[in-house]
Protein backbone atom coordinates (compact mmCIF):
# COMPACT_ATOMS: atom_id res chain seq x y z
CA UNK A 1 0.00 0.00 0.00
CA UNK A 2 1.27 3.41 -0.83
CA UNK A 3 0.66 6.27 1.73
CA UNK A 4 -0.05 9.77 0.48
CA UNK A 5 2.43 12.59 1.17
CA UNK A 6 1.85 14.61 4.36
CA UNK A 7 0.41 11.71 6.25
CA UNK A 8 2.83 10.36 8.87
CA UNK A 9 3.03 6.77 9.74
CA UNK A 10 1.83 5.86 13.23
CA UNK A 11 5.36 4.83 14.29
CA UNK A 12 6.88 8.20 13.38
CA UNK A 13 4.24 10.13 15.28
CA UNK A 14 4.91 8.01 18.35
CA UNK A 15 8.65 8.65 18.21
CA UNK A 16 8.18 12.45 17.88
CA UNK A 17 5.82 12.48 20.82
CA UNK A 18 8.29 10.59 23.00
CA UNK A 19 11.09 13.04 22.03
CA UNK A 20 8.91 16.04 22.87
CA UNK A 21 8.05 14.54 26.24
CA UNK A 22 11.75 13.99 26.96
CA UNK A 23 12.68 17.60 26.01
CA UNK A 24 9.95 19.21 28.12
CA UNK A 25 11.30 17.92 31.51
CA UNK A 26 14.85 18.86 30.49
CA UNK A 27 13.95 22.50 29.88
CA UNK A 28 11.93 22.51 33.08
CA UNK A 29 14.86 21.12 35.01
CA UNK A 30 17.22 23.69 33.54
CA UNK A 31 14.82 26.52 34.36
CA UNK A 32 14.39 25.19 37.88
CA UNK A 33 18.14 24.93 38.32
CA UNK A 34 18.52 28.51 37.14
CA UNK A 35 15.95 29.69 39.67
CA UNK A 36 17.56 27.68 42.44
CA UNK A 37 20.94 29.08 41.48
CA UNK A 38 19.63 32.62 41.57
CA UNK A 39 18.04 31.98 44.96
CA UNK A 40 21.30 30.53 46.28
CA UNK A 41 23.29 33.49 44.98
CA UNK A 42 20.80 35.88 46.57
CA UNK A 43 20.92 33.91 49.82
CA UNK A 44 24.70 33.91 49.82
CA UNK A 45 24.74 37.64 49.12
CA UNK A 46 22.20 38.27 51.87
CA UNK A 47 24.11 36.00 54.23
CA UNK A 48 27.35 37.75 53.38
CA UNK A 49 25.76 41.13 53.95
CA UNK A 50 24.30 39.96 57.26
CA UNK A 51 27.64 38.53 58.34
CA UNK A 52 29.34 41.79 57.35
CA UNK A 53 26.92 43.87 59.34
CA UNK A 54 27.05 41.63 62.40
CA UNK A 55 30.76 40.81 62.47
CA UNK A 56 32.84 42.93 60.09
CA UNK A 57 31.20 46.37 59.79
CA UNK A 58 32.13 49.55 61.70
CA UNK A 59 28.89 49.15 63.67
CA UNK A 60 29.89 45.62 64.62
CA UNK A 61 33.27 46.90 65.80
CA UNK A 62 31.65 49.54 68.04
CA UNK A 63 29.10 47.04 69.33
CA UNK A 64 31.96 44.71 70.22
CA UNK A 65 33.61 47.48 72.26
CA UNK A 66 30.41 48.32 74.13
CA UNK A 67 29.65 44.66 74.76
CA UNK A 68 33.05 44.20 76.37
CA UNK A 69 32.32 47.15 78.67
CA UNK A 70 28.88 45.80 79.54
CA UNK A 71 30.50 42.46 80.47
CA UNK A 72 33.11 44.16 82.65
CA UNK A 73 35.97 43.13 80.37
CA UNK A 74 37.90 46.38 80.71
CA UNK A 75 41.29 44.88 79.80
CA UNK A 76 39.91 43.38 76.56
CA UNK A 77 38.20 46.65 75.64
CA UNK A 78 41.45 48.53 76.20
CA UNK A 79 43.23 46.20 73.77
CA UNK A 80 40.90 46.97 70.85
CA UNK A 81 42.70 48.94 68.10
CA UNK A 82 42.56 52.68 68.72
CA UNK A 83 41.24 52.57 72.30
CA UNK A 84 44.57 53.33 73.97
CA UNK A 85 45.58 56.97 73.66
CA UNK A 86 47.88 57.85 70.77
CA UNK A 87 50.40 60.68 70.53
CA UNK A 88 47.82 62.81 68.78
CA UNK A 89 45.39 62.36 71.65
CA UNK A 90 48.04 63.48 74.16
CA UNK A 91 48.21 67.08 72.99
CA UNK A 92 46.31 68.09 76.13
CA UNK A 93 48.24 68.36 79.40
CA UNK A 94 45.17 66.98 81.14
CA UNK A 95 45.34 63.72 79.19
CA UNK A 96 49.12 63.44 79.58
CA UNK A 97 48.86 63.66 83.37
CA UNK A 98 45.67 61.63 83.75
CA UNK A 99 45.69 58.52 85.92
CA UNK A 100 44.57 55.19 84.43
CA UNK A 101 43.35 53.86 87.79
CA UNK A 102 39.72 53.72 86.61
CA UNK A 103 40.44 51.72 83.45
CA UNK A 104 39.59 48.47 85.21
CA UNK A 105 36.69 46.13 85.79
CA UNK A 106 36.05 47.24 89.38
CA UNK A 107 35.38 50.84 88.31
CA UNK A 108 32.96 50.11 85.44
CA UNK A 109 29.28 50.92 85.78
CA UNK A 110 26.29 49.10 84.29
CA UNK A 111 25.84 49.40 80.51
CA UNK A 112 22.78 47.84 78.86
CA UNK A 113 20.33 48.11 75.93
CA UNK A 114 23.04 48.84 73.35
CA UNK A 115 21.58 49.76 69.94
CA UNK A 116 23.27 51.17 66.83
CA UNK A 117 21.14 54.03 65.49
CA UNK A 118 23.29 55.35 62.65
CA UNK A 119 26.31 54.48 60.53
CA UNK A 120 27.49 57.35 58.35
CA UNK A 121 30.59 57.13 56.10
CA UNK A 122 32.53 60.35 55.63
CA UNK A 123 35.58 59.84 53.48
CA UNK A 124 37.99 57.43 55.15
CA UNK A 125 36.14 57.67 58.47
CA UNK A 126 32.76 56.21 59.43
CA UNK A 127 30.74 57.74 62.25
CA UNK A 128 28.75 55.22 64.28
CA UNK A 129 26.08 56.45 66.70
CA UNK A 130 24.76 54.20 69.45
CA UNK A 131 22.14 54.47 72.16
CA UNK A 132 22.37 52.69 75.50
CA UNK A 133 21.50 52.83 79.16
CA UNK A 134 24.36 53.66 81.52
CA UNK A 135 23.37 52.94 85.10
CA UNK A 136 19.74 53.17 84.00
CA UNK A 137 20.22 56.56 82.31
CA UNK A 138 19.55 56.78 78.58
CA UNK A 139 22.51 58.06 76.60
CA UNK A 140 23.88 58.41 73.09
CA UNK A 141 27.45 58.54 71.77
CA UNK A 142 29.10 58.83 68.38
CA UNK A 143 32.41 57.11 67.56
CA UNK A 144 34.75 57.65 64.61
CA UNK A 145 35.94 54.43 62.98
CA UNK A 146 38.55 53.89 60.25
CA UNK A 147 39.69 50.79 58.36
CA UNK A 148 42.81 49.11 59.68
CA UNK A 149 43.77 46.67 56.93
CA UNK A 150 42.10 43.35 56.22
CA UNK A 151 41.39 40.05 57.94
CA UNK A 152 41.37 37.73 54.93
CA UNK A 153 38.66 39.13 52.67
CA UNK A 154 36.98 41.07 55.51
CA UNK A 155 37.98 44.60 56.53
CA UNK A 156 39.51 45.27 59.96
CA UNK A 157 38.63 48.41 61.91
CA UNK A 158 40.04 50.72 64.55
CA UNK A 159 38.94 53.80 66.47
CA UNK A 160 40.08 56.83 64.50
CA UNK A 161 39.62 58.75 67.75
CA UNK A 162 40.11 57.07 71.11
CA UNK A 163 36.82 56.48 72.97
CA UNK A 164 38.49 57.28 76.30
CA UNK A 165 37.52 60.42 78.21
CA UNK A 166 38.78 62.20 81.33
CA UNK A 167 36.99 63.03 84.57
CA UNK A 168 38.69 65.96 86.33
CA UNK A 169 37.71 65.22 89.92
CA UNK A 170 37.90 67.49 92.95
CA UNK A 171 36.83 66.05 96.31
CA UNK A 172 36.60 68.61 99.10
CA UNK A 173 36.89 67.47 102.67
CA UNK A 174 38.50 64.07 102.06
CA UNK A 175 41.57 62.59 100.37
CA UNK A 176 39.85 59.23 100.11
CA UNK A 177 36.84 58.49 97.92
CA UNK A 178 35.34 55.75 95.78
CA UNK A 179 34.26 55.66 92.14
CA UNK A 180 31.51 53.14 91.38
CA UNK A 181 32.50 51.43 94.63
CA UNK A 182 36.22 51.27 93.77
CA UNK A 183 38.26 52.90 96.57
CA UNK A 184 40.93 55.48 95.74
CA UNK A 185 43.20 57.93 97.53
CA UNK A 186 43.88 61.30 95.91
CA UNK A 187 47.54 61.16 96.94
CA UNK A 188 47.99 57.92 95.02
CA UNK A 189 46.38 58.97 91.74
CA UNK A 190 47.35 62.65 91.50
CA UNK A 191 50.30 63.37 89.20
CA UNK A 192 52.13 65.20 92.03
CA UNK A 193 51.25 62.56 94.61
CA UNK A 194 51.16 63.72 98.22
CA UNK A 195 52.64 67.07 97.16
CA UNK A 196 49.54 67.99 95.16
CA UNK A 197 47.03 70.46 96.57
CA UNK A 198 43.74 68.94 97.75
CA UNK A 199 41.94 71.57 95.70
CA UNK A 200 43.70 70.65 92.45
CA UNK A 201 41.45 68.61 90.18
CA UNK A 202 42.75 65.07 89.62
CA UNK A 203 42.29 63.96 85.97
CA UNK A 204 41.43 60.27 85.56
CA UNK A 205 40.95 58.37 82.33
CA UNK A 206 37.60 56.58 81.91
CA UNK A 207 35.88 54.55 79.24
CA UNK A 208 33.13 56.32 77.36
CA UNK A 209 30.31 55.76 77.51
CA UNK A 210 29.96 55.17 81.22
CA UNK A 211 28.27 56.51 84.33
CA UNK A 212 30.76 57.21 87.11
CA UNK A 213 29.46 57.83 90.63
CA UNK A 214 31.79 59.36 93.23
CA UNK A 215 31.09 58.95 96.94
CA UNK A 216 32.91 59.45 100.24
CA UNK A 217 32.63 57.30 103.34
CA UNK A 218 35.42 57.72 105.88
CA UNK A 219 35.62 58.24 109.62
CA UNK A 220 35.75 62.02 109.13
CA UNK A 221 33.65 62.73 106.02
CA UNK A 222 30.80 61.41 103.96
CA UNK A 223 29.18 62.21 100.61
CA UNK A 224 26.43 60.43 98.76
CA UNK A 225 27.16 59.28 95.24
CA UNK A 226 27.40 62.12 92.74
CA UNK A 227 27.42 60.79 89.21
CA UNK A 228 28.57 62.06 85.84
CA UNK A 229 27.97 60.48 82.42
CA UNK A 230 31.06 60.33 80.24
CA UNK A 231 29.44 60.03 76.80
CA UNK A 232 31.85 61.82 74.46
CA UNK A 233 35.27 60.51 73.38
CA UNK A 234 38.25 62.61 74.51
CA UNK A 235 35.99 64.90 76.56
CA UNK A 236 37.22 66.46 79.80
CA UNK A 237 34.33 66.20 82.28
CA UNK A 238 34.67 68.22 85.52
CA UNK A 239 33.21 66.85 88.74
CA UNK A 240 33.33 68.66 92.09
CA UNK A 241 32.25 66.71 95.18
CA UNK A 242 31.77 68.36 98.57
CA UNK A 243 31.86 65.99 101.52
CA UNK A 244 30.23 66.71 104.88
CA UNK A 245 31.73 65.92 108.28
CA UNK A 246 30.54 62.82 110.07
CA UNK A 247 28.89 63.00 113.49
CA UNK A 248 31.85 61.12 114.94
CA UNK A 249 34.31 63.65 113.57
CA UNK A 250 32.28 66.59 114.92
CA UNK A 251 32.29 64.92 118.35
CA UNK A 252 36.07 64.57 118.22
CA UNK A 253 36.48 68.25 117.32
CA UNK A 254 34.06 69.19 120.10
CA UNK A 255 36.13 67.20 122.59
CA UNK A 256 39.38 68.80 121.40
CA UNK A 257 37.90 72.32 121.66
CA UNK A 258 36.61 71.62 125.17
CA UNK A 259 40.03 70.32 126.21
CA UNK A 260 41.72 73.37 124.70
CA UNK A 261 39.45 75.80 126.54
CA UNK A 262 39.92 73.85 129.76
CA UNK A 263 43.69 74.26 129.38
CA UNK A 264 43.16 77.99 128.86
CA UNK A 265 41.44 78.26 132.25
CA UNK A 266 44.59 76.98 133.99
CA UNK A 267 46.44 80.22 133.11
CA UNK A 268 46.19 82.72 135.97
CA UNK A 269 46.45 85.78 133.79
CA UNK A 270 43.93 88.30 132.48
CA UNK A 271 44.67 87.39 128.86
CA UNK A 272 45.43 83.65 128.59
CA UNK A 273 48.02 83.14 125.87
CA UNK A 274 46.62 81.85 122.57
CA UNK A 275 43.10 81.66 123.99
CA UNK A 276 39.87 83.16 122.61
CA UNK A 277 38.84 84.93 125.82
CA UNK A 278 40.33 87.48 128.19
CA UNK A 279 39.57 90.26 130.64
CA UNK A 280 40.93 93.77 131.11
CA UNK A 281 40.85 95.98 134.22
CA UNK A 282 42.16 99.52 134.75
CA UNK A 283 43.33 98.66 138.28
CA UNK A 284 46.00 96.46 139.83
CA UNK A 285 45.30 92.76 140.37
CA UNK A 286 46.11 91.70 143.93
CA UNK A 287 44.76 88.13 143.82
CA UNK A 288 44.00 85.85 140.88
CA UNK A 289 42.65 85.76 138.36
CA UNK A 290 41.02 82.32 138.37
CA UNK A 291 39.25 81.11 135.25
CA UNK A 292 36.60 78.45 134.71
CA UNK A 293 34.25 77.45 131.90
CA UNK A 294 30.55 78.08 132.33
CA UNK A 295 29.35 77.02 128.88
CA UNK A 296 31.40 75.35 126.17
CA UNK A 297 30.64 76.20 122.52
CA UNK A 298 28.33 73.88 120.59
CA UNK A 299 30.64 73.15 117.64
CA UNK A 300 29.45 73.02 114.04
CA UNK A 301 31.68 72.52 111.01
CA UNK A 302 31.38 73.87 107.50
CA UNK A 303 33.48 73.36 104.35
CA UNK A 304 36.58 75.48 103.97
CA UNK A 305 38.61 74.70 100.88
CA UNK A 306 40.28 71.34 101.32
CA UNK A 307 39.36 71.19 105.03
CA UNK A 308 36.82 72.52 107.49
CA UNK A 309 36.26 75.56 109.60
CA UNK A 310 34.54 75.92 112.94
CA UNK A 311 31.60 78.25 112.56
CA UNK A 312 31.63 81.19 115.00
CA UNK A 313 30.00 79.83 118.13
CA UNK A 314 29.24 81.56 121.46
CA UNK A 315 30.68 80.30 124.74
CA UNK A 316 31.04 81.62 128.29
CA UNK A 317 33.98 81.64 130.68
CA UNK A 318 34.00 82.87 134.28
CA UNK A 319 36.64 84.96 136.05
CA UNK A 320 37.29 85.69 139.73
CA UNK A 321 39.94 88.09 141.02
CA UNK A 322 40.73 90.79 143.58
CA UNK A 323 41.63 94.24 142.27
CA UNK A 324 42.95 97.31 144.05
CA UNK A 325 41.85 100.72 142.85
CA UNK A 326 44.67 102.92 141.70
CA UNK A 327 42.57 105.92 142.65
CA UNK A 328 41.69 105.31 146.30
CA UNK A 329 43.38 102.00 147.15
CA UNK A 330 40.13 100.17 147.79
CA UNK A 331 40.01 96.44 147.08
CA UNK A 332 37.07 94.90 145.24
CA UNK A 333 36.15 91.36 144.26
CA UNK A 334 35.34 90.54 140.62
CA UNK A 335 33.13 87.52 140.04
CA UNK A 336 31.85 87.71 136.46
CA UNK A 337 30.87 85.69 133.39
CA UNK A 338 32.87 86.51 130.28
CA UNK A 339 31.06 85.68 127.01
CA UNK A 340 33.16 85.14 123.88
CA UNK A 341 33.01 83.50 120.46
CA UNK A 342 35.05 80.61 119.15
CA UNK A 343 35.95 79.77 115.58
CA UNK A 344 38.84 77.95 113.94
CA UNK A 345 40.14 75.88 111.06
CA UNK A 346 40.86 72.19 110.58
CA UNK A 347 43.48 70.96 108.13
CA UNK A 348 44.56 67.41 107.35
CA UNK A 349 48.25 66.62 107.53
CA UNK A 350 50.11 64.30 105.10
CA UNK A 351 50.04 61.49 107.68
CA UNK A 352 46.23 61.65 107.75
CA UNK A 353 45.92 63.36 111.14
CA UNK A 354 43.99 66.60 111.63
CA UNK A 355 45.38 69.91 112.85
CA UNK A 356 42.81 72.04 114.69
CA UNK A 357 43.50 75.76 115.09
CA UNK A 358 41.11 77.52 117.51
CA UNK A 359 40.74 81.29 117.37
CA UNK A 360 38.21 83.98 118.17
CA UNK A 361 36.53 86.12 115.52
CA UNK A 362 36.92 89.88 115.75
CA UNK A 363 34.48 91.34 118.23
CA UNK A 364 32.45 94.46 117.52
CA UNK A 365 32.92 95.68 121.11
CA UNK A 366 35.57 95.08 123.75
CA UNK A 367 35.00 92.29 126.29
CA UNK A 368 33.33 93.15 129.61
CA UNK A 369 35.64 95.11 131.86
CA UNK A 370 37.91 96.19 129.00
CA UNK A 371 38.76 99.77 128.51
CA UNK A 372 36.94 101.21 125.52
Amino acid sequence: MVQSAGVQAPGARSRRARTARRRAPLWSDLALLAVVGAVLVAALAAGGLTAYREFYSPSAFVTRYLTLLSEGRAADALRLPGVALSHGDLDSDTFRSASDALLRRDALGALTDITVTDEHPDGDVTSVTVQYKAGGHLGSSTFRIAQDGWIGVAPAWEFAQSPLAVISLTVRGSDRFSVNGFDLDRRQVAAQGAESSPLDAVPMLVFSPGLYSVSVKTSTATAKGLGVLADKPLADVPLDVQATPTEGFVKVVQQRVNEFLSQCTTQHVLQPTGCPFGYAVPNRVVDGPTWSMVENPDITLQPDGEGWKISPTPATAHIQLEVKSLYDGSVSHVDQDVPFDVDGTIRFLPDGSASISITSPEQSSPPPGAEG
